[in-house]
């Protein structure tokens, strides 16, 4: 079995569609339909069944995709090995993070990066954290920037920053009046106090994401019933809607460099930050590519 059917394999999977798996891969449905097909024909046995909500793995698919992603892995491995034969002149790494803190944390790590190597590409895997430590795991992924703390123990992970908690809203927005200078230590040179935020429109992201659910426990703590028609946003998007005046939303300071000319408000009587670290895949070779990029990312990002 070729590597591409493993890959194919794994994308069905991960993406539980068919056709969702063949717009990943570039490819139509009918091609990827019928690459699956003989892959079935080869083994004597389905290995995805349909489901009103996709598809799902059979027993003898699980046992695929387990086959798969040790070959991939154990492929990758090599490959890393025999790339650094040429002394990070040629080759790549795999770099998982997440969509928001990548737009702006991202673009200066890779500009220095490529300046000190650039023969080295990157390749750029988006996912949120408790996603990107499964990538690790599984070795599809080389290096990423997650938040601590790690969900699986495998995971060594070294701290690079912290990121503070805080609302982003318009320059203009009202709630900017009622600001006050921040008292004690930080970066944030205004806060405000929650309460003042009651009759305002805030801009959520999900509650099943880090900035959703210290919304939340905040609005419960002090009894706030928030004004909010959209609840379900991406932190980006929430961001990006505040900062242009269309409402309030929790972020992440370090997104200050992306929103320039927005109002950054700490909350400073309940002030919460994240820590941010660089971890490699768990249990295996890792490349001089992999701990280059680790090494510029400390230099770029590193407190």
């Amino acid at each position: 079995m070729e590597f591409k059917e493993l890959s194919y394999l794994l994308a069905i999977a991960e993406e539980k569609s068919i056709s969702k798996a063949a717009e990943r891969l570039y490819m139509s449905q009918s091609s990827l339909s019928e690459s699956l097909s003989g892959m079935e024909s080869r083994l004597g046995s389905k290995l995805f069944v349909r489901t009103s909500a996709g598809v799902r793995p059979t027993e003898a698919g699980l046992l695929m995709i387990q086959y798969a992603n040790e070959t991939l892995s154990e492929f990758h491995r090599v490959k890393d090995q025999i790339q650094d034969i040429k002394e990070l002149k040629g080759g790549e790494v795999i770099l998982g993070i997440s969509s928001f803190r990548g737009s702006y944390l991202l673009p200066p790590v890779l500009n220095a990066f490529r300046m000190e190597y650039p023969y080295i590409h990157v390749k750029i895997v988006e996912a949120h954290s408790m996603n990107l430590e499964q990538l690790l795991l599984s070795g599809q992924i080389d290096i990423a920037l997650l938040a601590l703390p790690t969900v699986n123990p495998r995971i060594s992970a070294e701290p690079i920053m912290k990121d503070e908690i805080c609302l982003i809203t318009s320059q203009n927005h009202p709630i900017v009046a009622k600001a006050y200078k921040t008292k004690t230590a930080g970066n944030i040179p205004l806060s405000i106090d929650i309460k003042y935020t009651t009759n305002y429109e805030f801009l959520l992201s999900g509650s099943d994401t880090i900035l959703g659910k210290e919304a939340r426990n905040l609005f419960r703590k002090y009894k706030i019933t928030p004004v909010t028609y959209n609840e379900s946003l991406t932190a980006l998007f929430a961001a990006a809607l505040a900062a242009s005046g269309q409402g309030i939303a929790f972020t992440y300071y370090s997104s200050r460099h992306y929103f320039r000319n927005a109002a950054f408000l700490s909350l400073e009587k309940e002030r919460n930050a994240i820590d941010l670290a660089v971890a490699l895949s768990p249990g295996r070779y890792h490349s001089k590519a992999a701990l280059a990029l680790k090494e510029v990312m400390f230099k770029v990002l590193g407190y």
